[in-house]
């Protein structure tokens, strides 16, 4: 029996679909053909840019660097052909005459999650750069990444640590709880959350501590080829992207557990989405000013008001007669405006005229 295919592309701006089908294929095949359909209709429209959003990690990662690699290894991996090697062919002779920017999103949400605002808030407006500026700027996705581990009350469960993981050129957090800070738990989850699902990193950066550095993790760097670099404990310049990754999950964890983070774990994999998600990802974080460079040379200004974070405020619409409603601040989204944390656990990004600090 022979198993068929259905491959479709929706452009949100024109409101228009347009669909592919055959036989003999499967889902990520699919995959695959609407990405040549989507390249398809902004050649023909002569689009300056497609800007490209997917549920797929296998189409995210290969248009953030994975296709650069298998084109120097001649479309092989360790010596045997890659998957679809035709469909990745065409695909990469086509990305080479059109900027194309990918953003990877959930195509599955809860259905409290599945509104207009959240449709437009988190998925369409995030186009996630491909690499970023500055001394990362040699690096791809996946080739570098900043680690740390931030204490947290301890659970019922006897975990008190968590093991926080920045890619360097986007940004994208991993984190992971763990009983105990220690080199084994650190090699155990790197391998889990890094290796396993974004591919093996050339670098790693780190403080000194005894759980980053020792001879254990010397000889698993060493083994993998990964260059493990050491900068100074608490020393924000060398370890900005995850100290600030850091901050953020902190605050917002404390808006999750309404104020405080007691129940740090159950929210932990929500307040990492979140961090993730929160504004535009081509602008510098909450403790930057500086606009940011996207890989085609693209400038965006970057706004911040400081002081927001962390602070309790009431949601004051004035087109609404509604009663002015509390939340947390968590996180600053596109321009000024801030991502609010309601007691009912909704998140709203809101204009900050329409906030008042209590």
């Amino acid at each position: 029996m022979n198993r068929k295919w259905k491959a479709a592309v929706w452009s949100p701006t024109r409101q228009v679909a347009q669909a592919t089908e055959g036989e003999d294929g499967s889902s990520q095949l699919a995959e695959l053909k609407a990405v040549q359909l989507a390249l398809g209709i902004a050649e023909r429209e002569k689009s300056p840019k497609l800007y490209l959003y997917s549920d797929s990690w296998m189409v995210a990662n290969a248009l953030w660097g994975w296709l650069d690699r298998w084109k120097k290894a001649d479309w092989q991996r360790r010596g045997k052909p890659i998957w679809a090697a035709d469909e990745w062919k065409d695909i990469a002779t086509r990305v080479e005459k059109l900027p194309v920017k990918v953003c990877r999103v959930d195509a599955h949400v809860p259905k409290s999650q599945a509104n207009e605002e959240h449709r437009n808030n988190e998925q369409a407006k995030r186009v996630k750069p491909l690499w970023y500026g500055g001394r990362w700027s040699k690096y791809k996705y996946g080739e570098a990444w900043q680690i740390d581990y931030i204490t947290l009350p301890q659970t019922r469960q006897g975990k008190r640590y968590v093991l926080t993981m920045v890619e360097a050129t986007t940004g994208w957090l991993e984190t992971y709880p763990v009983p105990h800070a220690t080199a084994w738990n650190t090699i155990l989850v790197l391998e889990k959350q890094i290796l396993w699902r974004h591919g093996t990193p050339e670098r790693i950066e780190s403080d000194n501590g005894t759980h980053f550095k020792n001879s254990l993790i010397n000889t698993q760097a060493r083994e993998h080829g990964i260059e493990w670099v050491y900068h100074i404990p608490y020393h924000a310049p060398a370890a900005g992207k995850v100290e600030r990754c850091n901050g953020l999950l902190k605050t917002t964890l404390k808006a999750l557990g309404g104020g405080n983070v007691k129940n740090w774990e159950v929210n932990l994999a929500k307040a990492t989405w979140l961090v993730n998600t929160r504004g535009s990802t081509n602008r510098a974080g909450p403790a930057q000013s500086e606009p940011l460079r996207t890989r085609d040379g693209d400038k965006v200004p970057v706004v911040h008001m400081r002081g927001m974070l962390g602070k309790t405020v009431w949601i004051n619409f004035a087109s609404s007669k509604d009663n002015p409603a509390p939340g947390v601040v968590f996180a600053q989204g596109p321009g000024c405006t801030w991502w609010v944390m309601q007691k009912d656990g909704e998140t709203r990004c809101i204009p900050q005229g329409d906030l008042v600090c209590r």
